[in-house]
């Protein structure tokens, strides 16, 4: 599994620094109901923009600090939901399951990060890294042989396709952020969301669909490694390998899979294969593998 670079640390700073801001700061009466009396024909007001996650009472705050502290993802999974059973209007209890679900990233339990992501999910819908998570998996380990493939696969590019909708909307950084890492993050996030719906296209071989959204995802964030996802990059290479083997020589695909597979291999520390013989496709330079 692939993921993106930065999530961990962004999560890491956020968690804690929206749950202490608040700790101890007041309520105020939700967006809407303000004199709504006085002003029965106001017109309805737009929905207000995402907040950070906030605790509302200390205890709450000592609460999730306490479950943050585990460092197994199963200890992390079972404190989330003794606090969300303890406290089941929290706004940070969809931190907790994040939390959990890069745990068991880190621990490549892809089942468990699937479902960690659906807990999310069902707290806030549109949260991109979830989504991201949660269709990087299914495209992942669905299988041909799998009774509920096209359900698995479905889900997938639905939630793909509406992590693109949110990345802007609904990824609060925290105070300060520098706006360079803000975008860079955002970039990250659409490679590989645009990474994972060329796989998608790739697999029902349509690759000329493919190509395409291998290329929005080299141009959302181009050729910057990520260390994070160095170690998977054999199984990256094995995926290039392969498309160059059943791709056709001289298409498009054929030579995106090509510059790929070169590519996976600078990366690893070998050397590029040879160009091809005159009259075959001739390997382009650049781009992003199959997720």
């Amino acid at each position: 599994m692939k993921r993106v670079a930065i999530t961990g640390a962004i999560l890491a700073v956020a968690s804690f620094t929206f749950a202490q801001a608040g700790a101890t700061q007041s309520q105020n009466p939700p967006a809407g109901q303000q004199n709504t009396a006085a002003k029965p024909n106001a017109p309805a007001q737009e929905t207000p923009p995402k907040h950070p996650p906030q605790a509302k009472t200390q205890p709450e705050f000592d609460a999730f600090k306490a479950a943050s502290a585990n460092t197994d993802p199963a200890a992390v999974e079972k404190a989330a939901d003794d606090f969300a059973a303890k406290f089941p209007d929290s706004e940070l209890r969809v931190i907790l399951y994040k939390t959990a679900m890069r745990g068991y990233q880190n621990a490549n339990n892809a089942d468990k990060m699937l479902d960690m992501a659906r807990k999310a999910l069902a707290l806030d819908p549109d949260d991109p890294e979830a989504l991201v998570d949660q269709a990087e998996v299914l495209t992942e380990r669905t299988r041909d042989t799998d009774l509920d493939k096209d359900q698995r696969l479905d889900e997938a590019r639905k939630a793909a396709e509406r992590a693109l909708q949110t990345i802007d909307t609904d990824i609060v950084f925290p105070a300060g952020t520098p706006p360079d890492k803000v975008d860079a993050y955002k970039n990250l996030l659409r490679s590989s969301i645009y990474s994972i719906l060329g796989t998608l296209e790739f697999n029902k071989n349509n690759f000329m669909a493919a190509e395409t959204d291998f290329r929005k995802s080299i141009d959302a964030y181009p050729q910057q490694p990520d260390p994070d996802r160095q170690n998977k990059y054999p199984e990256a290479l094995n995926y290039a390998n392969k498309a160059v083997e059943l791709t056709q020589d001289g298409s498009g695909a054929h030579t995106l899979a090509i510059r790929e597979r070169d590519r996976l291999v600078q990366l690893t520390g070998g050397k590029p294969a040879p160009p091809p013989p005159t009259g075959a496709a001739n390997p382009p330079q650049s781009t992003t593998t199959p997720h």
